[in-house]
């Protein structure tokens, strides 16, 4: 699926200050740059001849960085910016990201359609990452790495409509003692129930953002009993939408809002819901 361009970063706190996806190209340096001391932004892509690009070395108070469909010899050049505090990489094939790595100072950093790596261990080296956005990043599916990064608050894990991002477990919540908000867009979960019992371990959670199909039924009540104070667990069990009420969970179906049956098949699901809410209480009583 073709990359969207668009901005879905939660900006209602202060988690992200990179420029929105859309703002891209407006930083991008293909002529001369007269001022560098000012400049704080800028945008590298292959399609830049080597003199343009090459000035990002010349910017000493550069803030941030997008590479957007980078050539190989960009993103080994810039563990020299270890100064940067923001960092978009989007369109690159990649057998690792030591180059992340070396930027120590780094706040802010998105992954987009960035591929080939399985490695997320260069990230424990950011000891200062606040905020961090993978989207399709197609040759990880264990997030293991992740355990130990004490400073990050934001964390969002998202695939495409055509292909879901897979997560082998969510274990390493546990080693993310600072997290606030945690969001997932399209995933598939490869635990078996409860599979977001770690998420029990966020003391600082303040939000979730899941959607309605992520998980199974049984995950939403779960997340309601062990969450009662984080924003995004009150869902609603049978969504208004279109000309059908929409049960919560993935799978769990549909009853058209124009049949005889709408109200017994919504009674019925509500009542299920919430012997599944029981179900999760003695589950965090054993567990928790």
């Amino acid at each position: 699926m073709k990359h969207h361009f668009g901005d879905f970063l939660d900006r209602a706190d202060d988690y992200w200050t990179i420029i929105p996806n859309r703002e891209r190209f407006a930083f991008i340096a293909d002529s001369v740059i007269a001022d560098k001391d000012n400049v704080k932004i800028l945008t590298l892509s292959k399609s830049q001849s080597k003199e343009h690009w090459e000035q990002v070395f010349d910017c000493s108070n550069l803030e941030e960085l997008t590479l957007h469909n980078p050539c190989r010899e960009q993103v080994k050049a810039i563990c020299k910016l270890t100064n940067l505090k923001r960092l978009r990489v989007t369109f690159f094939r990649a057998t690792d990201i030591e180059f992340i790595g070396d930027l120590i100072n780094l706040e802010e950093v998105i992954l987009e359609y960035v591929s080939g790596f399985s490695d997320l261990k260069p990230l424990q080296r950011l000891t200062k990452l606040k905020s961090l956005h993978f989207e399709n990043i197609r040759r990880v599916s264990d997030f293991s790495e992740l355990a130990g990064l004490k400073s990050l608050r934001y964390l969002h894990i998202d695939g495409t409509i055509d292909w879901k991002q897979p997560i082998e477990n969510f274990e390493f919540l546990k080693g993310l003692p600072n997290l606030e908000v945690f969001s997932l867009g399209f995933i598939i979960n490869r635990t078996e129930h409860p599979a977001l019992l770690p998420i029990l371990h966020l003391d600082k959670l303040k939000k979730i953002k899941i959607g309605r199909a992520t998980f199974k039924t049984n995950e939403y009540a779960f997340l309601k009993v062990g969450l009662p104070d984080v924003e995004g667990c009150d869902w609603d069990l049978c969504w208004e939408y279109n000309d059908s009420f929409e049960f919560l969970g993935k799978r769990a179906g549909y009853v058209n809002k124009n049949s005889k049956n709408s109200r017994k098949r919504c009674n019925e699901f509500i009542a299920t819901f919430e012997e599944m809410i029981e179900e999760a209480k003695e589950i965090i009583k054993y567990c928790g």
